[in-house]
């Protein structure tokens, strides 16, 4: 009889989860993952970056006929909103995606074991009543909502909601206040902007986008302003009270001074995310997490408790799902005996509203930090979209590309990216800065014409004092 029920258990079904355990799978591994939602994809899939992007795509779609963008281009329309169908075609690729990974788990042999998984020892947990014994466990529960202290969420009722309940609005608000100028925020309520609400967002910090570029920060609210979204900067907000269908914020300056009220249909709170380890039974192993309840692991994302390890927005790190999938590529190799790796210097973020905004490696205020507060030690380019004759013919001028090189080697730092392809251009960036690419490889690569790619071309050989379309 074998020591243990299966070579590798994986707590969790989100991005870094079922990779994981698919690829364990695939390299020979007996695998079993335990979920405790009735579909698998955790957070992303079901609730998160898949049906966000499908109402972020049909309310461009709507934008578009409803606000002259397809008249200037020589098609009249006059669109009607129908919620219910727009509603009906995120479940449907929700749906269609979560009975993939079913498959591919069929497909693979990795047994999946329903219910919420409580460590008994550092090889056993039981979940869905039984008791399962794994060699190595690991741990990818993802992250969920930051509650905001003295606000109270309710989805059901659709006046305070977070990410998940936003998704879920039978009709579109008069007027959404947007708690919050991060990732997920200006998502969403560029969602319902579209859609015809009027979107505050109240951010604490003097700027929106925190951890990105200055350049983008700025040049993105300045397109988000000109879209219609308000916002109001260095403002914390101390309460919120509901009645009816009503809530009432109670703001004040970050830094201090007079309160002042705003009334709202919906508020959306969405201040960040945090680590998933309630329930894990975490001290029956003696795991403790650290300040930011995360979990530490090392290279091999070992934990300090020997056959338990975690990957994905438990550890520490961007919570973004492709760093959790190369995670759980990288620690079913490392228990299969081979080398994992993930370069956590090259993980690029992409913001996905319109134009999309992305970035990868460091912004300019922290290469200069890098080289010692050195200003002189780098180089920068911009290359405005405006200029890029495949952006203009499209009518996407809005945005820019940045790129941040080291003066003396021009090894690229970092590529930062305003524009309505930014999120697929940033591979290109992500790519080269992976092979430690300069700014004069990329701008000495021919790029296909016309393209969104061609600004990325451009911005390098604006690093070289050289470019040609500006």
């Amino acid at each position: 009889m074998a020591e243990y029920d299966y070579d590798i258990l994986v707590i969790g079904a989100g991005p870094g989860g079922y990779v994981a355990a698919i690829r364990a799978a695939q390299l020979g591994l007996k695998t079993a993952c335990a979920e405790a939602r009735e579909t698998l994809g955790g957070t992303c899939l079901n609730v998160g970056c898949i049906p966000s992007k499908a109402m972020l795509h049909a309310s461009e779609y709507f934008d578009a006929a409803a606000n002259g963008a397809m008249e200037s281009m020589g098609i009249n329309v006059s669109p009607k909103l129908n919620l219910l169908k727009m509603h009906e075609q995120r479940l449907d690729a929700v749906g269609g995606l979560t009975k993939g990974i079913e498959f591919l788990f069929k497909k693979n042999k990795v047994d999946w074991k329903k219910g919420l998984a409580t460590f008994v020892d550092a090889h056993t947990v039981e979940v869905g009543g039984e008791k399962v014994s794994a060699k190595e466990i690991v741990i990818a529960t993802g992250s969920s909502v930051t509650p905001l202290p003295g606000i109270e969420i309710d989805n059901s009722k659709h006046v305070v909601v977070d990410s998940t309940g936003a998704l879920e609005l039978p009709k579109v608000p008069k007027h959404m206040v947007v708690i919050g100028g991060g990732v997920i925020g200006l998502e969403l309520g560029s969602v319902w902007r579209r859609l015809g609400a009027q979107v505050t967002c109240v951010e604490f910090l003097d700027e929106i986008l925190p951890g990105m570029d200055g350049d983008v920060r700025k040049e993105a609210r300045k397109i988000f302003k000109k879209q219609g979204i308000e916002f109001k900067l260095g403002t914390k907000v101390t309460g919120c009270t509901v009645k009816g269908k009503k809530a009432t914020l109670t703001m004040e300056p970050a830094k201090g001074g007079d309160a002042e009220t705003l009334e709202a249909d919906c508020v959306l709170v969405s201040i960040g995310r945090k680590p998933n380890t309630e329930g894990l039974g975490l001290e029956n192993i003696g795991l403790e997490v650290n300040q930011r309840g995360q979990i530490e692991v090392d290279h091999e994302f070992k934990t300090s408790v020997n056959g338990v390890r975690a990957i994905g927005d438990v550890v520490p790190g961007p919570m973004l799902a492709h760093k959790a999938e190369d995670e759980g590529i990288a620690v079913a190799e490392w228990i299969a005996g081979e080398t994992g790796i993930v370069n956590h210097d090259v993980i690029p973020s992409v913001v996905y509203t319109l134009p999309e905004i992305a970035g990868v490696g460091l912004t300019e205020e922290q290469a200069i930090e890098k080289m010692g507060g050195d200003k002189k030690a780098i180089k920068t380019s911009k290359f405005p979209m405006m200029a890029n004759s495949r952006a203009k013919t499209n009518h996407e001028g809005d945005g820019f590309v940045k790129i941040i090189a080291e003066a003396e080697s021009d090894r690229v730092l970092g590529v930062w990216a305003i524009a309505s392809v930014a999120g697929t251009m940033i591979a290109e960036a992500a790519l080269a800065m992976e092979f430690g690419a300069t700014s004069e490889d990329i701008a000495y690569t021919c790029h296909a014409h016309p393209t969104h790619s061609e600004a990325l071309k451009e911005a390098a050989m604006g690093v070289q004092g050289k470019p040609i379309h500006i």
